[in-house]
């Protein structure tokens, strides 16, 4: 029987990976790698199947010495982690097949790899095993047309441990209507959203069911309205299957900004147990929208349509968790404060604010090409400080005013960020079965977020919020809970970034004082050598210092600097020593 190892290398720390909040509640990884386990569910049964989410737990020899081939599915801010797997394959000799969205855009830059099944692979997957099984294999195979995803078989949830996880996922929809010029979901995915049908859907619920699992779901869909009346279709019968086992599942999805409009839709949503929405919100700005073709975050003659739009979610019974981007085309300096007040009106606590990047495969990408603005790959974090395109505004200015926006709203003693909860607590419709439930898993929750919150910088607002919900709806305290939770996370992620920025603004600064210094000591005599040697010496030992001062989990996003750093350090040292032989 062959033996298929599915790996799926690790995410490097971000505001959704929730690292610091998962702690608190025993948990390893925020979500399952649900592309892998659906490939899972299309191999014949005579393979062996096992699958090792690096994100859970470590990569071992063993795990891939029993191997006959080994299958990867990647994201682009996972391809460090990639390029690591591959080496350690060709290492002991195993086959690499690579697929997902970063091989889709990125395979002709990614070497070692012996296989790429690229795109959506359900029809074209068959085919590659069977070409492999008898020692044919392409290099490279890439479907001809989109597949029919009601023909999606089960994911195989059954291969992983499903209680190490902070929430379970599955997926109803593939595609968005919608063409934002920064996003590459309707290149890989199209404009028209093809969806599973009820009993697919209804399936993969039952099979989390009787594995055990009982919480959060996430819907992975990138736009769960884009087909309204498949989604219309399917929430009632969810609604049923959920309230005929007393609601175990709290779900949320991302949709489009228009499902305010849509109260048919949202109570839908409500009564299937829905309880959260993320939206790209990206501006308040409607110029900088249209300018990146997001007309539908705009209505003509509703000035704050945008925050009407929240409000109305928000008392439709979901909370609205959004995405946020500075740097758009359009974007004035006024546009960190007006971000930072958008957000706070609102009431959405957890608001993820990026730098824009442009994507490969995107409407931007293309653009910036033919401007002449574009000046690298992404890096596919789009929470890190760094541009990889000539920018309207002014890139120090801008660079400065999203640290800005990010230290304000998740500053550290979290005032603000606890300030949005209580507004959007206040402004939530609580539903029967949208309520947490109070069990050992919450209470534990409790007890480490009292430990570690009450007695930091985060204590008085921290106090402040919980008494003023126990006072007023002390139904909604465990989400509370909830929130203080993922306001301990997103500080810790912002803080750390913000570091990392500024370590390498240092390394910068530091570098051009060597230079300086290297330059004056060029001119004296060589028994001063030791004098250039005692000064690099105390130059290490500063920079070392402050690289210890950055989280070791956020050190992999800085070792390329400091590794350039100290090859320039060594480079000018032995110049100045070979001018001064001894």
């Amino acid at each position: 029987m062959p033996k298929a190892l599915l790996i799926y290398p690790e995410f490097p720390p971000s505001y959704w990976g929730y690292t610091f909040a998962l702690d608190f509640v025993g948990k390893k990884a925020s979500m399952p790698p649900l592309g892998l386990l659906t490939l899972a569910g299309m191999f014949p049964k005579e393979y062996q199947l096992r699958v090792i989410d690096m994100n859970v737990s470590p990569l071992t020899e063993t795990d891939l010495r029993w191997a006959d081939v080994v299958f990867t599915s990647t994201m682009i801010v996972q391809k460090d982690s990639l390029r690591e797997v591959i080496e350690r394959c060709k290492g002991i000799g195993v086959p690499i097949v690579a697929g997902g969205p970063h091989p889709t855009s990125f395979h002709d830059e990614i070497d070692g790899v012996t296989h790429f099944v690229l795109g959506e692979v359900e029809d074209i997957f068959p085919e590659f095993l069977e070409d492999w099984a008898n020692s044919r294999a392409k290099p490279l195979y890439k479907p001809m047309k989109r597949p029919d995803i009601t023909r999606t078989l089960l994911p195989r949830y059954d291969l992983i441990d499903v209680n190490v996880y902070g929430s379970m996922a599955l997926q109803f929809s593939r595609g968005c209507p919608f063409n934002c010029e920064f996003c590459d979901i309707t290149k890989l995915y199209g404009r028209v959203p093809r969806t599973k049908n009820n009993a697919q859907v209804l399936a993969e619920l039952e099979l989390l069911y009787n594995l055990g699992w009982r919480g959060p779901v996430f819907l992975v869909d990138d736009n769960f309205i884009g087909n309204r009346r498949d989604a219309m279709r399917l929430l009632p019968a969810i609604a049923q299957w959920q309230q005929t086992r007393g609601y175990p599942f709290s779900l949320y999805t991302e949709a489009s900004v228009n499902l305010a409009e849509q109260e048919a839709l949202m109570k839908a949503m409500v009564d299937a147990g829905f309880n959260m929405a993320f939206l790209g919100i990206e501006t308040p700005n409607p110029d900088a929208l249209l300018r990146t073709k997001k007309k539908q975050n705009t209505k003509e003659g509703e000035e704050d349509y945008l925050l009407n739009a929240v409000r109305r979610i928000q008392k439709a019974g979901l909370e609205v968790t959004a995405g946020f981007i500075l740097g758009l085309d359009g974007d004035g300096e006024g546009a960190f404060d007006a971000q930072i007040q958008f957000i706070q009106e609102a009431g959405i606590p957890i608001a993820m604010v990026g730098l824009l990047t442009a994507l490969k495969g995107t409407d931007l990408y293309r653009r910036y090409q033919q401007e002449g603005r574009l000046l690298e790959e992404s890096t596919g974090d789009n929470v890190s400080i760094s541009l990889n395109f000539e920018t309207e505004m002014d890139r120090q200015t801008l660079i400065d005013g999203y640290e800005r926006v990010l230290s304000t709203i998740y500053e550290p003693n979290l005032k603000n960020y606890f300030a949005r909860c209580l507004t959007m607590l206040r402004h939530l419709k609580p539903t029967t079965h949208s309520v947490r439930r109070i069990g050992k898993t919450e209470l534990l929750a409790l007890s480490r977020s009292i430990r570690r919150q009450i007695f930091s910088k985060q204590g008085p607002a921290y106090v402040k919020f919980l008494v003023q919900i126990f006072k007023e709806n002390p139904r909604l305290f465990p989400e509370a809970v909830r929130l203080a939770i993922m306001g301990y996370h997103f500080e810790k992620i912002t803080s750390q970034r913000i570091a990392v920025y500024h370590f390498t603004v240092y390394l910068e600064t530091e570098l051009a004082a060597f230079k300086e210094a290297i330059s004056q000591f060029a001119h004296t005599q060589s028994d001063r050598i030791g004098d250039v040697r005692t000064y690099v010496q105390s130059l290490s030992a500063r920079v070392q210092a402050h690289y210890e001062e950055i989280h070791k989990d956020f050190r992999y996003s800085v070792r390329d600097a400091l590794d350039s750093f100290h090859q320039h350090v060594e480079s000018h040292l032995k110049q100045l020593e070979g001018a001064f032989p001894r």
